[in-house]
């Protein structure tokens, strides 16, 4: 995966499903296809706005969210893989 081999963030563009409810800052588990957790990380959105901009590229979260803020759903510095 990009996040162990590239070292990059999770941006929301390539997010499948979002799964709970959560507050931006939390503490939020990443899945692999396979349901392995792959990471753990602070989330910079919450769980009802991570589900309206999975799969979007981040041209368009202003339109979906009414603002635009981080491009990351992670930022690989807030991001600890397992």
């Amino acid at each position: 995966t990009k996040l162990r081999g590239e070292g990059k963030s999770l941006l929301p563009i390539g997010v499948t499903e979002v799964q709970g409810d959560f507050h931006r800052g939390d503490v939020i588990a990443v899945l692999g296809p396979d349901v392995a957790e792959l990471a753990r990380g602070l989330a910079n959105y919450s769980g009802a706005e991570s589900r309206l901009i999975a799969r979007k590229p981040s041209s368009e979260f202003e339109a979906l969210l009414g603002y635009a803020a981080e491009p990351e759903l992670i930022h690989r510095d807030n991001l600890v893989l397992r």
